[in-house]
């Protein structure tokens, strides 16, 4: 009785954990119906916030500063003065340029008085035409003078706020010194200088901030000023900022590994309070979009070359459909043709979980609330084929 018992047991493990090949084992079919949705094409990116303006100020002449008249936050307007260096020995040569041209033209007068008096003279003639020269000479000499001068004032390029200055009161400085100066990406608190840069005051315009970002070459065709946007900071993860493409750059830059980017520039709708250059973004442009559109996963879509089907449910039974396509985002696709709302089209078959048990919906790559859930209350569910699960 213990053999039979034995070999009874083990009859019954063997079929069950390997049934026989011609048993009916129910599949099922997991399905999604086509509806109604909003589907978005857009172009990611990396990028970071830029002023739309950096200027940079720097003597174009040698000297001791004798005063500095900003600091580093300070609002100035183009033209006004930020910087002065010792014009002492500046001024001495205008006085100077000047006197050399009140004798020059002093000469002249005398000169023509005398040519007046005794016409016929060639000789007194060449004098007054080197009388001439001098004075024109002379005239500039002033005016080479007077530019001198106004190079030991530095004066603001542009309008904006002060975020770097570079020396102090005393340092020689101008281009015959190697001075130093932050970069336009510098923080603005920061005035330590910085070797390899120019500028001796850099003003950035705070007022106008930008966001620039490098496309890859296969999405800048895509890409054109006026696109909308969707720009979201690093340091405001939870606050994405509405924005508008305003330029794209024609010409590629080439990066490392030799791969090519287009720059583009974006313009924020509104830009927050706490906006500051150098912050990381990372950019979503809209290139495409079908509002109200028939939809499905892009999961249920099967492409060869530039034909597009899908598996439809019909009456427990799947057969095969052509569809046209338009806009397609990461996750949905919108069929322009073969579809209508409502029609059940067959995802891929969910991989079996260990131990022969099937996923369930929720768990399943668009199981439960995944694909197409808000749109409509076109939320993928799982239906069960009969039979044999055609």
């Amino acid at each position: 009785m213990l053999v039979v018992a034995l070999v009874a047991a083990g009859w019954g493990a063997y079929t069950f954990l390997w049934p026989s090949s011609n048993a009916a084992t129910p599949t099922g079919a997991r399905t999604v119906a086509a509806t109604t949705a909003d589907v978005v094409e857009t172009v990611s990116a990396a990028g970071s916030v830029a002023s739309s303006y950096v200027g940079t100020a720097d003597f174009a002449t040698s000297g001791t500063i004798t005063q500095i008249n900003v600091k580093i936050g300070d609002t100035v307007t183009k033209g006004q003065q930020l910087a002065k260096l010792d014009d002492s020995q500046a001024r001495l040569q205008l006085a100077a340029a000047k006197s050399s041209l009140s004798a020059a033209k002093e000469n002249l007068a005398n000169a023509s008085t005398t040519t007046a008096t005794q016409t016929g003279q060639s000789s007194q003639q060449q004098s007054t035409k080197s009388l001439q020269a001098q004075v024109d000479q002379a005239e500039v000499n002033v005016e080479q003078a007077q530019e001198a001068l106004n190079a030991t004032t530095l004066t603001a390029p542009g309008d904006g706020t002060v975020t770097a200055v570079n020396g102090t009161v005393g340092q020689k400085t101008g281009s015959s010194s190697a001075g130093g100066s932050t970069s336009s990406s510098s923080a603005a608190g920061s005035s330590a200088a910085t070797g390899g840069s120019s500028g001796f005051i850099t003003i950035t315009n705070l007022a106008s901030l930008q966001v620039k970002a490098n496309l890859a070459e296969i999405d800048v065709a895509k890409v054109k000023a006026g696109q909308d946007a969707t720009v979201t900071l690093n340091a405001m993860p939870d606050s994405p900022q509405a924005a508008k493409v305003s330029a794209v750059d024609l010409t590629a830059t080439t990066g490392t590994n030799n791969v090519v980017t287009y720059g583009v520039t974006l313009t924020l709708n509104q830009p927050p309070a706490s906006l500051k250059p150098g912050q990381s973004a990372s950019v979503a442009i809209t290139v495409a979009r079908a509002d109200g559109a028939v939809a499905i996963p892009s999961a249920a879509m099967r492409t060869v070359g530039d034909a597009h089907t899908v598996t439809l449910m019909v009456n427990g039974q799947q057969s095969s459909r052509a569809i046209e396509i338009g806009v397609r985002s990461e996750s949905l696709v919108q069929v322009t043709s073969g579809l209508t709302v409502g029609d059940q089209v067959v995802l891929p078959t969910a991989t079996p979980a260990t131990g022969g048990q099937q996923q369930r919906g929720g768990d399943a790559p668009f199981g439960g609330g995944g694909g197409l859930g808000g749109a409509g209350g076109g939320g993928v569910r799982i239906q069960q084929g009969g039979g044999n699960g055609r």
